[in-house]
């Protein structure tokens, strides 16, 4: 049998773009020969000399690598024209996984149309880009490395508190989060000690290790979604952190999305809040119940390791590239 040849187009670090790793890992688990290239541009030593640019490092690999499928997550920098010309080089399936929201849609209209096949992260980004292309896009919502993102126990007291969120400051989530100081509250992520609640704060660092122990130590994990607009506007797909949380099996109480009933079971595998004062009223009855808190986080891992691994996600990109046989 034939190993396929895939070359992954993503950012790759082990802060906000971790992710990208985890997705290789994936696809050669699944079998293929992984050629990565890093939208992050690399520097030599001290900062002083760039390395190859981008064109010029995708041309390399795409040479080197003669690949089946040529997979991109999301990749702003790589405008039509680039995509086009590259086409040229091989015979590869051009695939983008668009794994952003709503807010930049528009700008995923634009390199979409460059792609053999587009999926999107939600329904909403899939209508948008659908009638943008006039053809189908499909839905695949995110994941997560189950083996990176898991049940953790530690001693060190600044991993434990009762109430955690992890993520960027943003003003919507300063007020929701403002009303959880009293039930023991700690937050992880940058530009939290600029506002109200900086004395919440632990760090804003958020390596994927500290991300991990920081909601392996809660008993409630928050998770708020940014918005297209900043405001309380609903939309459809769900974040990276959903996932996450799920795997790392904590209790999870989220704010409401049109596919989270795709993905989830309310109730029964996440709980789910609609406003400040639900919001405050769900952590304080999950805080007094923490047995059947540890039941719905279970229920919440399990579920993610039936169906939202990055496993399943690479296979169904794949597709029939994962046949190819002699």
């Amino acid at each position: 049998m034939t190993r396929p040849s895939v070359v992954l187009i993503a950012a790759f670090d082990d802060g906000r773009y971790a992710h990208g790793a985890q997705r290789g890992r994936a696809l050669e688990r699944l079998g293929c020969d992984v050629t990565a290239v890093n939208l992050i541009e690399r520097r030599g030593p001290l900062g002083l000399f760039r390395s190859k640019d981008l064109r010029t490092r995708l041309e390399e690999a795409i040479k080197e690598a003669s690949p089946d499928v040529v997979l991109a997550i999301g990749a702003p920098e790589l405008d039509q024209g680039m995509v086009e010309s590259m086409q040229a080089l091989s015979r590869a399936r051009w695939i983008n996984w668009f794994p952003n929201d709503m807010r930049t849609v528009t700008e995923a209209a634009v390199l979409a149309p460059a792609y053999d096949e587009v999926w999107a992260a939600g329904t909403d980004i899939a209508r948008h880009l659908s009638d943008a292309l006039n053809r189908e896009v499909g839905v695949l919502p995110l994941a997560c490395d189950p083996s990176v993102y898991r049940p953790v126990r530690t001693r060190d007291q600044q991993y434990r508190a009762n109430v955690v969120f992890a993520g960027a400051a943003t003003t919507r989530r300063e007020v929701l989060l403002s009303s959880l100081v009293e039930f023991g509250l700690a937050i992880w992520g940058p530009g939290w000690r600029r506002t109200s609640l900086h004395d919440y704060c632990r760090g804003e660092q958020l390596r994927t290790e500290e991300f991990v122990r920081a909601y392996a130590g809660a008993s409630v994990a928050v998770n708020i979604h940014h918005t297209a607009d900043g405001r309380d506007s609903r939309e459809a797909s769900c974040n990276q952190r959903m996932f996450e949380i799920a795997s790392i099996g904590v209790l999870q109480v989220v704010d409401r999305r049109d596919d989270m009933e795709r993905w989830f079971e309310p109730g029964e595998e996440l709980l789910v809040f609609e406003g400040g004062d639900h919001l405050r009223q769900t952590v304080e009855d999950a805080l007094q119940d923490l047995a059947a808190a540890e039941r719905i986080a279970t229920a919440g891992r399990q579920r993610l390791l039936a169906e939202h691994t990055y496993m399943h996600r690479m296979q169904a990109l794949m597709g029939p590239a994962l046949s190819v046989e002699n």
